[in-house]
């Protein structure tokens, strides 16, 4: 058995930092399924010296040989949201630094610029990212290979940088063009800022001699020998309602749909009668069936959503009936937290057979 101290990234935002412990210990445990050499005998909140961390405790893991050679085990700490240092307890009062390999393509301001209300906590936008990928049928492969992330009720793209940064490919669906503008805004002066060879724009996108949404795309790569080869990430992101999600897509499929649904004040649709729908049970209950169409076989589905406005075997019975299967089990139940007085967060994820 190996002793390992995980050291938590600080959090900006002081509430999400104070429940962090829990949603990370219940994402490792959704990546030890699939990720792991060995199985993860325990994960629990100390304090050490008067610093917090958390104590996990593995069954015969991967040694870490530095370089190339860490195993399963190291590999899938390193991709944990909020994993900052590692070190291995050695007795009860020492402590040995263990590197975590790190697989971001982009530098973190990407995501800690941004500061606007709202935002989603960028630390867990990245656990929500984590816990879909793991669901997928392709789930062990995570840090290995690109995938395909699209996020349908996208705001001011937290979910679509998380994407960029760890090398996969960017889908998204935003009514409030003002929304997809700042973001189209952002994301130009921090290409340009890094240097990185890239390509961008916002442009009416037009089919059939009509406009049907803005679209801002983009193309990049953080290597600029492999610009020159040919090797592009991509980015898509539409203002249009999400409901039209398929018809923007076309023949598009991708491997995960990653969102945090509206709280129940402002979100991304219409009601059929053309003024603004603010349920968001409505809203998902319409949704939830198109994001699935535009999943892959074997893809999964992610979504963060306030409890206090749709209960979970609510949202289960939406998800269920669009042909997805839930992970309903485990850890998979436990990353629920608080935002504020209002608002329960939790997470269900469900994945295409």
């Amino acid at each position: 058995m190996t002793r390992l101290l995980l050291l938590l990234s600080p959090s900006s935002n002081r509430v999400y930092a104070g429940t962090a412990p829990g949603v990370v210990a219940a994402e490792l445990q959704v990546l030890a399924e699939g990720r792991l050499g060995a199985p993860v005998r325990s994960v629990e909140p100390v304090r050490v010296a008067g610093v917090d961390y958390l104590a996990v405790e593995l069954d015969a893991p991967d040694e870490p040989t530095g370089g190339e050679g860490y195993g399963a085990t190291y590999a899938a700490l390193g991709q944990l949201s909020a994993a900052h240092a590692l070190f291995r307890r050695v007795g009860d009062d020492l402590l040995a630094p263990v590197g975590l390999p790190r697989t971001e393509r982009l530098d973190d301001d990407l995501l800690t610029i941004p500061k606007y209300p709202g935002r989603t906590n960028e630390q867990f936008t990245r656990a929500l990212l984590n816990v879909t990928l793991a669901a997928t049928s392709w789930g062990d492969q995570v840090g290995r290979r690109p995938f395909t992330v699209l996020d349908p009720l996208a705001g001011r793209g937290t979910t679509l940088s998380w994407a960029l940064a760890l090398g996969h490919d960017a889908y998204g669906v935003e009514l409030e063009r003002r929304e997809v503008e700042a973001y189209a805004a952002f994301l130009t002066t921090w290409l340009r800022r890094k240097r990185l060879k890239h390509s961008i724009g916002l442009n009416p996108l037009r089919r059939n001699g009509r406009q049907v949404a803005e679209l801002l795309e983009a193309f990049l790569h953080p290597d600029a020998e492999a610009w020159k080869a040919g090797q592009r990430q991509h980015l898509s992101l539409f203002a249009a309602d999400t409901l039209r999600t398929a018809e923007l897509l076309g023949r598009r499929k991708v491997e995960a749909v990653v969102t945090d649904a509206p709280y129940g004040v402002a979100h991304g649709s219409r009601a059929g009668g053309g003024g603004r729908d603010r349920s968001p049970a409505d809203l998902l209950a319409e949704a939830v069936p198109v994001w699935a169409s535009v999943l892959r076989s074997g893809g999964a589905m992610g979504i963060a959503w306030n409890t206090h406005g749709l209960a979970r075997e609510d949202l289960a019975a939406i998800v269920t009936g669009a042909g997805l299967v839930v992970r309903d089990e485990g850890p998979w139940t436990r990353l629920a937290h608080r935002v504020d007085a209002g608002i329960h967060r939790d997470v269900l994820v469900a994945h295409q057979p």
